[in-house]
């Protein structure tokens, strides 16, 4: 039986380029489906030499959409290693300056990225992107956008710039908080907390007039991974638990453990690993990180509105976790919200305002990991040091990687679903797009650009000869698609 391929490249970016490959059999089924990330990094690489308390300025340079998770789960692998434990306000800043970089990453994904989709529908090429909404949605989007600016203020007062942050050094923080600091961060944040909740309510009312496409869309079963603590949503410190998709918990285990139960897969399609939970295998040991796994693990958030919206997600289960990948916007508007309030709750303890941010640390060997959520999942740091603390190995285990093998899975399924006579209908092109959005991975600089994927799908035959080819939003060729074949 000969085969035919359906190549979508460039997808979108990765620390670099990526592409979706989709088999076809000759009776037009899916008989595979890849995503491949097609540039190497050797990130890893080159931190071996480098010092320990340089490793959270260089490690931030990993990716420019959450440089502050980076940032942390370095400075939390160095103090590992160095045997030091930062003053409780420096903990409080820390976790300060992750909830800024959630609320703007989620706010930037929720409501520029994918929100958009849903406005101008699933299946249009219309300008899905922020600047449709401003026409269309005027108010939404500048709220939107003032939600966005809350968190990077966060990132920019407590993190010591809005891109790459500078403040958490080995042993604490660079600097305290000012009073007038913590006053105007909280007062924004009072500012935005009603449309974060509006934002919930929004994608819940897209659910209660799409319930079915909702409940089919790339929905598959698989283990759900991430932090929790005695039940509730945790994503700056716990350990870490897995649980299937009938709701059992698999595995509890410390973060310091984490090679006792994850392995990583390579393929020769992809630059990027496959994570896996190792007891079961792989590919059976595949799992999902970041908003609906870590509501599907998770009992509560510990925040009041955020638990109120949590309550009706979770009847949507009836009691199991939900497995429809596009239930992750509405998981992620929930998280946005608990970010804001959780935020505004570090804000109003008396500690936080303490000048006693740092302690000082010894220079030492060893191995220390930093673990934390990432708004894309969990994120793990893990390195070894000599004596003099130069780093002799790091490994890192990206949030978008965990995810790696689940988003083949939901192109997969989606493909099954629109593919017809081996052609993707040109109406059904955005929907290969939204399953890759619904992970919100580490995409979005060149996914997102005025809404439009820069997509070039190509059928080709057994002989390399190209029998139908797509063409759709590639800026070089002007503004809208063009079809050929």
């Amino acid at each position: 039986m000969s085969l035919n391929t359906i190549t979508i490249d460039p997808v979108t970016r990765v620390e670099g380029h990526g592409k979706i490959t989709i088999t076809v059999d000759d009776n037009g089924n899916v008989a595979d489906s890849v995503f491949s990330v097609q540039e190497f990094r050797g990130f890893e690489k080159f931190c071996e030499g480098r010092m320990l308390w340089d490793m959270p300025a260089i490690t931030s340079r990993i990716c420019g959409v959450c440089p502050v998770s980076h940032h942390l789960a370095a400075v939390k692998a160095c103090e590992k290693i160095l045997e030091v434990e930062p003053p409780p306000a420096a903990n409080l800043l820390r976790e300060l300056l992750h909830m800024g970089q959630v609320i703007h990453s989620h706010a930037l994904h929720l409501f520029f990225f994918a929100l958009p989709d849903f406005l101008s529908g699933e299946k249009t090429n219309d300008d899905r992107s922020i600047f449709g909404l401003l026409d269309t949605q005027n108010k939404l989007a500048k709220q939107a956008i003032a939600l966005r600016k809350a968190g990077q203020d966060i990132v920019d007062t407590v993190g010591g710039g809005r891109l790459h942050p500078a403040s958490c050094l080995p042993g604490g923080m660079s600097k305290p908080l000012e009073a007038l600091e913590r006053m105007d961060l909280y007062k924004q944040l009072k500012g935005v907390v009603k449309f974060a909740r509006t934002g919930v309510h929004i994608i819940r009312d897209i659910y209660e007039k799409r319930k079915e496409v909702f409940a089919k869309f790339a929905d598959f079963p698989s283990l759900f991974m991430g932090l929790t603590r005695d039940g509730k949503l945790e994503l700056y410190e716990g350990p870490i638990r897995v649980m299937d998709s009938e709701g059992n918990h698999v595995a509890d285990f410390s973060a310091d453990d984490y090679l006792q139960h994850i392995e990583e897969k390579v393929k020769p399609t992809s630059w990027t690993k496959f994570p896996y939970y190792k007891h079961f295998g792989f590919p059976g040991g595949f799992y999902r990180v970041a908003p609906l796994a870590r509501l599907n693990i998770a009992e509560s958030t510990g925040t009041p509105m955020a638990d109120e919206e949590l309550a009706l997600f979770k009847k949507v289960g009836n009691g199991k976790p939900i497995t429809s990948n596009l239930f992750y916007h509405w998981a992620r508007s929930i998280e946005l919200l608990y970010a804001v309030e959780h935020a505004m709750r570090l804000l109003s303890d008396p500690e936080i305002l303490s000048p006693d941010v740092r302690v000082p640390a010894q220079r030492k060997g060893g191995q220390g990991i930093g673990v934390l959520e990432a708004p894309r999942g969990t994120l793990i740091h893990h390195y070894e040091a000599d004596s003099n603390g130069k780093i002799t190995k790091a490994n890192f285990v990206v949030s978008t990687a965990h995810n790696n093998e689940a988003m083949n899975r939901a192109v997969r399924c989606v493909a099954e679903s629109t593919l017809q006579n081996k052609e993707i209908p040109k109406r059904s092109l955005n929907l290969l797009e939204m399953a890759i959005r619904c992970f919100d991975p580490c995409l979005s600089c060149s996914t997102h650009a005025f809404g439009k994927m820069p997509l070039d799908i190509a059928i080709e035959n057994m002989e390399g000869e190209t029998v139908w080819r797509y063409r759709y939003g590639a800026r070089a060729e002007g503004q809208g698609a063009r079809a050929e074949g």
